[in-house]
Order: structure tokens, then sequence, then C-alpha cells
């Protein structure tokens, strides 16, 4: 039986007046930030063994995930569970709120801002009620899941969109449908591109041909200097980051990058991933050739992400694998997922094993073990 968070104010949001934002009110530091490129893990949620909130582990990973060098950190995403946001349990707001808060006062006291980014879902008027109040917590974007929109057509999707944001900055989405997404065309994204208040786009329809649609629409929009792509293809992170696209448009050739990540894989082993993309705008800012051992290691990235996200079962164990994998190094009490029946597949945890012994260079328990019982104090 899940026992529901006490707070119940889900989407009761201010109604007297809603402040907006738009890409050109954020922050000169988080604009400059967002471009150039970050680690954005997609935050799980923290529940104990009654299914309860858990605000001391959530608070612990919000820590960790800043102390890692994340710069930014997504919640209310897919891996902080869509369920959030159902009224019986009610804790879409308070999610957000702590976590906005834990990155005001911990990021704040070492005198860093974190770009935060808000999960936005559900039809229009839910969507827009999301980001208002993201809008009251200090959150500088949303990430648009279409998701509940799955039978509309694309000028209803574009409309939706339009309104979304009129209330606070967008990052597109392209989810996979294997976990909730749709395909959607390239005539879709280059509309979108037009879109003023668009700061990025996340691109995980772990397919190479549709990651490929979003780059031509975004360069054939001429939007390719304000909107910054960012990979959700946790099938194929090192790669993508590795890519320079080279798009043939009506206004030129434009050469553009995949500059960072917003990503459930990165929601564990982050310091690991935070070195990773470090290493790898060093290698392409200096104009170097790709080494070898970063092809080798983005298939090793790849093998673990199989192992976490369940990809032999599709997917269905990916949220208690992210949780899995935080639980052995002490950072979530288990892998209790809103839904009993989510659950590790059977022969995950032995697989979760075997990419931990395999590649042991990937993981950060150490730096973990050094810092936890400062996260959780």
């Amino acid at each position: 039986m899940v026992v529901r968070w006490a707070n119940q104010l889900t989407l009761k949001l201010v109604t007297e007046h809603i402040e907006t934002m738009n890409v050109s009110d954020l922050p000169a530091a988080i604009r400059a930030a967002v471009r150039s490129g970050l680690v954005i893990p997609a935050q799980p949620l923290a529940l104990n063994a009654d299914r309860q909130f858990d605000p001391r582990h959530q608070t612990a990973l919000t820590r960790y995930y800043i102390d890692a060098g994340a710069g930014g950190i997504a919640v209310g995403v897919h891996s902080t569970q869509f369920a959030i946001r159902d009224r019986a349990i009610g804790l879409f707001e308070p999610v957000l709120r702590l976590a906005s808060e834990v990155m005001d006062e911990y990021a704040g006291s070492q005198d860093r801002e974190l770009f935060k980014v808000a999960g936005v879902c559900g039809n229009t008027s839910q969507a827009i009620g999301e980001a208002e109040f993201a809008v009251s917590q200090r959150y500088h974007a949303c990430l648009l899941s279409l998701a509940a929109q799955a039978d509309s057509s694309i000028d209803e999707l574009l409309t939706h969109c339009q309104e979304v944001a009129e209330v606070m900055p967008l990052i597109g989405f392209y989810l996979q449908p294997a976990v909730g997404g749709r395909v959607l065309p390239y005539d879709f994204w280059r509309e979108f591109a037009e879109i003023d208040n668009v700061i990025a786009i996340k691109m995980a329809p772990f397919n190479r041909y549709q990651t490929l649609d979003v780059v031509r629409a975004v360069c054939d929009a001429g939007r390719d200097e304000s909107i910054t792509l960012y990979t959700g293809n946790d099938d194929n992170i090192v790669v993508d980051l590795l890519t320079p696209y080279r798009i043939v448009t009506p206004q030129g050739i434009k050469s553009v990058r995949i500059r960072g990540g917003l990503l459930g894989h990165w929601s564990v082993w982050t310091r690991a991933a935070v070195k990773l993309l470090d290493e790898i705008h060093g290698v392409l800012d200096r104009g170097e050739g790709i080494p070898q051992e970063l092809l080798c290691r983005s298939i090793e990235v790849t093998d673990c992400n199989a192992a976490f996200f369940d990809a032999a079962n599709d997917f269905a164990g990916c949220i208690p694998g992210i949780h899995e994998v935080l639980r052995r190094q002490g950072l979530l009490p288990g892998t209790w997922c809103l839904n009993p029946a989510e659950v590790l597949s059977p022969g995950q945890s032995a697989e979760i094993d075997r990419v931990i012994a395999a590649y042991p260079h990937l993981s950060d328990d150490s730096f973990v073990r050094e810092n936890l019982n400062h996260w959780l104090h």
C-alpha cells in the first residue's frame, strides 16, 4: 500500500498573479552555461519502505549532484516518476519545492547557481499549471513531455508548445516510444525551433535518424546559435557528444555539436559523468583527433546503460535499475517505486553486478563513500 505524502497541494496554483519568464530573463551565467554544455542528471524519487516520500535521501541526492559537479538538475521528469502528479499522491509540488530550495541553499553556499529544470507534462491546462508552479519555485526552464498528446495533430502539438512557452523557457523533448513517447517528424521540429522561448532540445529517441531530424530542423530554422542540443540517447551518449554535424541549409553550411546531456543515466555515477564531459569538451575544443580509448569507453557506457535501464526487457526496470545503483552506494534506502509493480526485472541485478565489476573506472563509488554522511546530515 502506498502511504501518501501529507502535503496535498499538488497543482493548487496561485491564481491572482502568475509570473512568466523568458530566456532573456535568465541570468547571463546560466545562459552561457547551458550553451557551453552541462551534465544535467534526471533526478530519481527517494521513497522509504512504506513508499512514503523520503526528504532526507532526496536532499542527499541533490547535494550529491551538486558536489559531483553537475551544472543543473532536472526534477519532475520520467526518472522522478510521473505518478507524483496523481492527486492521491500529491508529490509534484513538494518534490520540486524541496529540490529548488536545496539547490539554492547548498549550491549558493558554494557561490554556484545550477540550471534548474522542471519536468512538465499533461494536457495544455495541466502543463501550463505545472510551468507556472515551476516559475514560482525559481526554475529556469521546463522539459516539456508530449506523451499525453499521443493522438494530437502536429499543429495541435505546436500550439500546445507555444502556449507553455508563454510561461517559461522550453526544453524540447524527443522521447522514445518504448517509454511513452511518439515519433515526431522533421516538420514538427522545424516549426518547434521557431518558438522564441526555446532554450534547448533534449533528443532521446534512441534512434540516429530521428536525432538527425532534430539537428537538421534547428539548423534549417537558423536557431543553431540560440537553441542548444542535449543528448538523452542513453544508448549513444559518448558518440553523440563527440560527433560534429555539418548541416547544409538554405543559409549555408552549419557546424553544430550536441553540447551536453540531460540523462537518467547521469543520475548515477555523476562525478564520473562530469569528468567524461569535461574530457570530451577538451578534446573537441583543442581540435584533436578522437582517441580510440574514448570510442571504447562509449561502448562501455552503453553496456552499463543496458543493465541499469533494463534494455533486455524493453526498459521495464529502468527506474528500479537506477535506484539499485544508488541504493548500493547508500544514496537511496531502497529501490521502491510509487507503483509496487515497478521492480527490477529477473536477471537485472546480476547484469548490474556484471557491469559494476567490468567497468570500475566508470563509477564514482569512492567519491560517494567519502561524502555520503555529509550529504545525509
